[in-house]
């Protein structure tokens, strides 16, 4: 199992190497912009679940990251299997046909630019979509916070991951954070875990 983790984790590392090369690419053509313009108009839809997502989480615990004020509700059958101070996950009964939800926290400078860091992370998800490789980007406000949420295609082989994630920034203890929060299967077993893995996301509740 340990290995399809690290395989999450590094698509992870890459997401966000990408939008770093992005990011810094915005601010070098700016004139001078502290990004307190948007590039890209936020019409954020509130997290909702459906009917089924919250039958797909009935009777379900609560998983709690006090180091970073979060939590989630997951299905009861899932159990924690990191709970670091910059990273935790769970995930449910399974082999490489499991589920896992997946957080981790990045500490920014004081001086971070989070509103084009916010807008550079959509527009890289539009591109994504573009060339096939997303089928869902919106932005969705949770528990209050607004950020990136997308949804990787099926994949083109059904043991590779497919991932539901969701970015965003908070201000915690007088620190500027970033949110990288991920819900991943294998391509083959999405569609089994989608309504569970879609409930606890909108489940997120989030010190801010």
């Amino acid at each position: 199992m340990k290995h399809i983790l690290v395989l999450l984790l590094l698509g992870f590392a890459l997401s966000l190497c990408n939008l770093s090369e992005k990011l810094h690419g915005k601010k070098g053509s700016s004139s001078g912009s502290s990004g307190s313009s948007s590039s890209s108009s936020r019409s954020a839809e509130k997290a909702q679940p459906t009917a089924a997502q919250t039958a797909a989480l009935a009777g379900g615990q609560q998983a709690k990251w006090d180091r970073q004020g979060m939590s989630w509700t997951v299905p009861p059958n899932w159990t924690q299997t990191e709970n670091e101070s910059k990273s935790f996950t769970w995930r449910s009964p399974g082999g490489g046909d499991a589920a896992n939800l997946i957080v981790s926290i990045s500490p920014m400078d004081e001086s971070f630019p989070v509103e084009a860091a916010t807008d550079a992370a959509y527009e890289q998800a539009k591109s994504r979509a573009k060339n096939g490789e997303v089928d869902e980007v919106k932005w969705l406000e949770i528990d209050g916070v607004t950020g990136v949420q997308f949804r990787e295609a099926n994949p083109e082989h059904p043991d590779d991951s497919r991932r539901l994630q969701w970015l965003a920034y908070r201000k915690y203890l007088g620190q500027v954070q970033g949110i990288n929060l991920m819900l991943a299967t294998q391509g083959k077993d999405f569609e089994r875990h989608k309504d569970a893995m879609y409930g606890i996301l909108y489940s997120t509740k989030i010190t801010h």
